[in-house]
């Protein structure tokens, strides 16, 4: 009789071609399927939350797939961290209701862009944040954060090229927050969905008001035209970690430490 398990992975997205299986580099997904097949024998296909690009983190990327194996569903965690690499890690392993969908069912989505704020660039952080080393004003950058509050079309801050059906999204958290320790500076997002690089253009169009390289009423124009050109660069990669996601009765904060 086929199961619905339910995981949180944990992964390091540095060494990886990202989540999704692709023919130019090893993804987390393929890694994973890898140990499924060695551990129950079975073809696995994993569904997850969504797609993280290369280079990206997740503390919190919730997948599901089905099996017919005996294996005791909080067993799966220990069988896979068994065999995976150190950087990649479940966290935990359930069983999931027959009509559970790791994409469709997502009621929001938490991001996490981690900054690292000196001259000098720290070594230990160099795959996890973001080195700035000229001033950033912080009032810009919270004010610039608040305006992308709630429902709106976020159509400029998507990566050219892409055609989604819409482009409105809603985005219920958006503020920038002090790290445990001078220098370390993170933004947080939630929202109902995102974009492909929407977070990592939000970052790199704040980055520059911020840095007073553009006004903050450029926001504004980016907003309403749409126009990819309105907005910034695309922050790179190695900044951004899933951070948590919801569904109406599953919500991975309840799982981790």
């Amino acid at each position: 009789m086929s199961r619905r398990i339910r995981l949180i992975l944990q992964y390091d997205g540095t060494a990886y071609a990202g989540w999704q299986v692709q023919p130019n580099g090893l993804a987390v997904q393929e890694r994973l399927e890898q140990e499924l097949h060695k551990i129950t024998g079975e073809e696995i296909r994993l569904h997850a939350s969504g797609r993280t690009d290369s280079g990206v983190h997740a503390r919190a990327q919730v997948t599901h797939f089905d099996t017919e194996s005996r294996i005791p569903a909080d067993k799966f965690a220990y069988a896979l961290n068994a065999g995976l690499p150190g950087d990649i890690r479940v966290a935990y392993s359930g069983e999931a209701p027959a009509d559970f969908h790791a994409r469709f069912d997502v009621r929001r989505k938490h991001y996490r862009y981690a900054l690292w704020h000196a001259p000098h660039a720290d070594p230990f952080l160099r795959n996890t944040a973001l080195h700035i080393h000229h001033p950033l004003d912080g009032d810009l950058l919270q004010a610039a954060a608040a305006r992308l509050l709630g429902e709106q079309d976020f159509g400029a801050f998507k990566a050219a090229g892409i055609q989604p059906k819409s482009t409105r999204r809603t985005l219920y958290i958006s503020r920038w927050e002090a790290g445990e320790r001078p220098g370390l500076m993170y933004y947080h997002v939630a929202g109902s969905g995102f974009l492909y690089n929407m977070v990592r253009i939000l970052v790199g169009t704040m980055l520059e008001i911020g840095g007073g390289r553009r006004p903050l009423s450029s926001l504004e124009e980016a907003l309403q035209s749409g126009r990819r050109e309105a907005a910034g660069p695309t922050a790179p990669a190695h900044g951004l970690m899933l951070w948590r996601v919801e569904y109406p009765d599953f919500d991975t904060e309840a799982f981790l430490p």
